[in-house]
């Protein structure tokens, strides 16, 4: 569907070409091209670095080039989900996009608005003649959506200004002016294959039709995770009927909550029928759990084929160690009703080379509380006599309440909207998170409309609010610029 006729029409303009090029992270090629190929028909300077990040620099508008050169940034990649089944597909490039009220939908997968909207944003500046600004540069990272490896890499010799606005904001009522930090934490358990002998029976055990969404934006909304929720249909049925793990798989990302896992298992053929009606009696009890808030979950158990399979022992360890892992909130933040300070998500499991790996992704914005997930894992591993490796993603972002961009950014909202902005600390991750590091004495904000269902199937972002989010942005420039 086009988006023609949908204000303001650059963005969307933009926005409705981006939904054609696949872009998930690591395979960005495609989208950094369209990006240089768009600096080049307007014969603005653009340079690239190592890593595949891109700046595109664009000079002032008459009049404002004295005023100091603003960074405008988002990712060019984003999450791949899809529905299974579907005939579309993002990863290459095929997203149906609808548009319904007030609203801009992918049907069966994920939209990419996160963050290609703040992509399209940006293009859109420099082509609205109704926008002044001074000298900008636009930054495009890459690999965002896997632990922000992009804006790691940086150069920073690649950028120049000082005031940077991140355009992945999720809300169009809000300066967001901090973020949680991240670790990654993978478990691995060799499972210790051995041929399978004597009358077994190898089976396709699949939990699926979880609501998914964002291992961070959406930890508290009581949804299902996948991984999590066979683990437990699992267990159960190896207590009705002891079976060898052959694979155990499931997840997508390491910051989205898993839609779907499955598991092969090889069961003495005469206990098939303990094994099916145990692990139906628990993904019922699943589903009730999971009633109010994530109520799609289904079971399905097909026949398959299988050479090997670990002993019972190894199986009992790897299960427990599924359910072991803690997945959800945490913590809240002390003085701040409701707002989430640390939480932490089983969000990938994969078998290879006959070892299992589970990852999970914990946040805070308590560098302490991190440390303390990461002695937690620790203790599992030991326990279940596995394999630990941390990976130290990123720290916080913690807010900077007496930047003059901030003091700027609160009277331009309220000039423009009548009310004065919320001032958020988001717990998803946000690149500004490295670039503070890497960009010495910059000041930033996060901008940008309502987007629901980041990383799942469903993805939308709202009309209007995108209307509200770049108006706010035209006008930010403006004052800076002044």
């Amino acid at each position: 569907m086009s988006l023609d006729g949908l204000e303001p029409a650059l963005v969307w303009k933009r926005f409705d070409e981006l939904t054609r090029i696949a872009r998930p992270s690591k395979q960005e090629d495609r989208a950094r091209e369209y990006v240089l190929a768009w600096a080049h028909a307007r014969d603005f300077e653009a340079a690239a670095d190592v890593e595949g990040n891109v700046v595109v620099r664009i000079p002032p508008s008459p009049g404002r080039e004295l005023a100091p050169t603003v960074v405008l940034q988002a990712h060019l990649d984003m999450v791949c989900e899809r529905e299974p089944g579907s005939e579309y597909d993002p990863r290459e490039g095929r997203i149906h996009v609808v548009v319904e009220d007030d609203w801009v939908i992918a049907e069966e997968t994920t939209l990419g608005a996160d963050n290609g909207i703040g992509v399209a944003a940006a293009l859109a500046v420099p082509d609205d003649p109704g926008i002044s600004h001074g000298p900008l540069e636009l930054l495009f990272t890459v690999s965002e959506e896997q632990g922000l490896d992009g804006a790691k890499a940086l150069d920073p010799s690649l950028v120049s200004g000082r005031l940077l606005l991140n355009l992945d904001g999720t809300s169009d009522d809000a300066l967001t002016v901090g973020c949680a930090g991240s670790d990654h934490t993978f478990l691995r358990l060799s499972l210790g294959l051995q041929p399978i002998g004597g009358d077994v029976a190898t089976l396709r055990v699949a939990v699926t039709g979880a609501k998914g969404g964002h291992s961070g934006e959406d930890i508290a909304s009581g949804r299902a995770n996948a991984i999590k929720a066979l683990g437990r249909v699992l267990s159960a049925a190896y207590d009705a009927s002891a079976f060898g793990i052959v694979e155990f798989a499931g997840g997508v990302s390491r910051n989205a909550i898993p839609r779907e896992a499955h598991a092969l298992v090889a069961v003495p053929a005469g206990r098939e029928g303990a094994l099916r009606t145990a692990a139906a009696a628990e993904l019922a009890s699943v589903r009730r759990r999971y009633a109010d808030t994530d109520d799609g979950l289904t079971l399905s158990i097909d026949a398959a084929d299988a050479d090997a399979a670990s002993s019972h022992d190894v199986t009992r360890r790897a299960l427990d160690l599924v359910a072991a892992i803690p997945t959800g909130v945490v913590a809240l933040t002390p003085g701040l009703a409701g707002v989430i300070e640390t939480s932490i998500s089983l969000t990938v499991a994969r078998t290879a080379s006959g070892t299992l790996e589970l990852a999970s992704m914990a946040r805070s914005s308590n560098a302490g509380a991190l440390d303390e997930l990461a002695a937690t894992m620790a203790s599992l591993a030991r326990l279940g006599r596995a394999e630990r490796e941390v990976r130290r993603s990123y720290p916080p972002w913690e807010p900077r309440l007496d930047s003059s961009l901030l003091r700027t950014a609160s009277s331009t909202f309220t000039r423009l909207f009548g009310s004065e902005p919320r001032r958020a600390v988001v717990h998803g991750g946000l690149e500004c998170a490295v670039l503070g590091q890497k960009l010495q004495g910059v000041e930033m904000i996060s901008i940008g409309p309502e987007i629901v269902g980041p990383h799942a199937p469903g993805e939308r972002v709202r009309i209007s609010s995108t209307e509200r989010a770049y108006r706010l942005l035209g006008g930010l420039l403006d004052d800076l610029s002044r």
